[in-house]
């Protein structure tokens, strides 16, 4: 059998694996370098679940799809929700969208992590292509403006030694420290920060102006935009000084940069323009459709690729989703009791579903309370394909090794394409339609082919090739009041999967001791945790890890202005022993 397949993980770094003795072990070849990523080094150490279950007695796996049949056919289609989550990114998982969207269930859109950020990409760029990891790896000056590479990416780091590193972020994180140059901004100060940056560029002739003349013409009336910031005045606001305004500008004069970005700095309402004001430094700087520069993010995973499936459906937000207008909803892959913002309208909501069915890999706060829950396959006992946000790879994902527990989600889907008259090809038709779109290259990879390893050469992809400006943004911003709650990601889980936290890490300054139990509040609602000092973190924040239990109690179900898309940073917080 073979034994070579990719990790199915919603992460920047997509490891390339082999499986030998049921142990995984990373690839040497390709972005993998030989090492697996925090989060899949103990992929194996965790539990999944075993044994379908009904009404909290364990059934047969035949009797819970027949179980799943009956719920279907005895509810209406108009009252039938599928909640899919992101958490594997194999290209194969939609394929119960089709299956719901053809029989005429509700689906949703919006994210829960980067849509903002994406959005705001799009209405600049035109089109969300990333930076890969092979470009990143030429440049001279990296900017890291709010990613913790050792947490989230790590396959980043062997390509910043002898680089020039800038760090950007609230939080004194493992690379803050080994950095050149660090600016602990307060948090939600990036947007401000980026305009003063392309401000002082224009200043000191720092920009590209060949560039500019060539794909973005108007940069004169972008610089008149960043004048109407104060400088002083936001300087204060945002903790940063002058000094280092001037210090970033002279690190990457004429330098190869690229500006690595991490979600955090879009988790608000205006996180769009945020993103977008940091691409328009860039632009500045001519760093687009240069060898070893250019903006990575979260790229678009699916770029240059069509899918084969039908998901055109009637469909609801994934950020405030009413689950109680639905009779049966079916969750796949997620966990929105405990990963969708404001958790406690969340449970409440859900709670008035008559048929809750849950199908996934591992028991969380939403398998607990389903009454049909389906257990499904991991990743190395299926076939399927995956793309990556963060490199051109696109990775097979062969079986690689057997299971009798669980079921794909093709064959789910075949099952009840049977039983409910809905057309579905074979499974190796889907597979074969994904690798049409790819290409081997030198490294022995197979790339996405319509991906370039420099995007952007012939300008953006807009109606004129132009980069299109930011023309406002909001002026007035609540730097003072409460604490700002802060939530990355964790080495040690992933949104809710693997060893969760379960503390909140505070300043010493808030007077605070390790082991104090107290209560964090905010408009939405509040949370009881342990405190872990830790003066990483600046005195006016609060850090709560993505995943912890309660976390999102705080959090609002409001969206982005532009991306529908979370903004679990938004609500600041007061602190009280509890």
């Amino acid at each position: 059998m073979i034994n070579e397949t990719a990790c199915p993980l919603d992460c920047f770094d997509a490891c390339g694996i082999k499986v030998e003795n049921d142990s995984i072990k990373a690839l040497k070849n390709g972005h993998t370098l030989g090492f697996l990523c925090p989060h899949l080094n103990h992929y194996s150490n965790y539990e999944t679940i075993s044994a379908p279950r009904y009404k909290g007695e364990e059934i047969s796996l035949e009797k819970a799809l027949q179980k799943l049949k009956e719920i279907l056919s005895e509810t209406k289609k108009n009252e039938i929700l599928h909640y899919r989550g992101n958490g594997n990114f194999g290209l194969m998982q939609e394929v119960t969208d089709h299956f719901f969207a053809s029989f005429g269930a509700t689906l949703t859109d919006g994210t829960l992590c980067d849509g903002a950020g994406e959005a705001g990409i799009i209405e600049g760029r035109g089109s969300n292509k990333n930076m890969p990891l092979s470009e990143i790896a030429k440049s001279e000056v990296v900017i890291i403006w709010g990613r913790n590479p050792h947490a989230t990416s790590s396959h980043l780091l062997p390509h910043l030694k002898d680089k020039t590193i800038i760090v950007i972020d609230p939080i004194k994180t493992k690379i803050a420290n080994m950095a050149d140059l660090h600016i602990q901004i307060k948090p939600h100060g990036d947007l401000h920060l980026a305009l003063l940056l392309s401000r002082f560029l224009y200043i000191e002739d720092g920009y590209n102006e060949e560039f500019l003349n060539k794909y973005a013409s108007e940069y004169e009336e972008f610089y008149e935009l960043t004048q109407t910031v104060r400088i002083k005045a936001t300087l204060d606001e945002i903790d940063v000084t002058l000094g280092q305004i001037g210090e970033i500008l002279s690190l990457i004069k004429n330098k190869k940069v690229a500006i690595v970005c991490g979600v955090g700095i879009q988790k608000y309402s205006d996180g769009a323009d945020t993103i977008r004001a940091i691409d328009a430094f860039g632009v500045g700087l001519g760093l687009f459709g240069k060898e070893g520069c250019g903006i990575s993010y979260l790229g678009n995973s699916k770029d240059g690729i069509n899918t084969p499936f039908n998901t055109k459906a009637k469909r609801v937000s994934k950020v405030d989703t009413e689950f109680s207008n639905y009779k049966t909803v079916f969750i796949q892959g997620a966990n929105p009791l405990s990963q969708m913002p404001n958790s406690l309208r969340v449970k409440e909501s859900i709670s008035k579903v008559e048929n809750l069915i849950y199908f996934g890999l591992y028991e969380n706060e939403s398998s607990e309370i389903a009454d049909l829950i389906i257990p499904a396959k991991n990743f190395m006992c299926k076939d399927d394909i995956r793309t990556s946000y963060s490199h051109n790879a696109m990775m097979p994902m062969p079986k690689v090794t057997d299971s009798d527990i669980g079921i794909s989600e093709y064959d789910l889907s075949d099952y009840l394409s049977r039983e409910f008259d809905v057309e579905l090809k074979d499974e190796t038709e889907y597979l074969q339609h994904f690798k049409n779109f790819a290409v081997k290259q030198m490294d022995g990879m197979w790339h996405v082919e319509s991906r370039e390893d420099i995007p952007y050469q012939d300008g953006f992809d807009t109606d004129d090739n132009e980069f299109l400006f930011l023309e406002e943004f909001d002026k007035d911003f609540n730097m003072k009041d409460k604490l700002f709650l802060i939530t990355p990601k964790s080495s040690k889980s992933l949104n809710s999967q693997f060893k969760r936290e379960n503390y909140v890490y505070l300043n010493s300054s808030l007077g605070f001791k390790d082991g104090d139990d107290v209560t964090i509040s905010s408009a939405c609602g509040n949370v009881s945790l342990k405190v872990k000092i830790d003066d990483n973190v600046r005195e006016d924040c609060v850090l709560i890890y993505s995943g912890t239990t309660g976390v999102n109690n705080l959090t609002s179900s409001k969206h982005s202005y532009e991306g529908k898309c979370a903004i679990f940073q938004e609500e600041k917080v007061n602190l009280a022993y509890s």
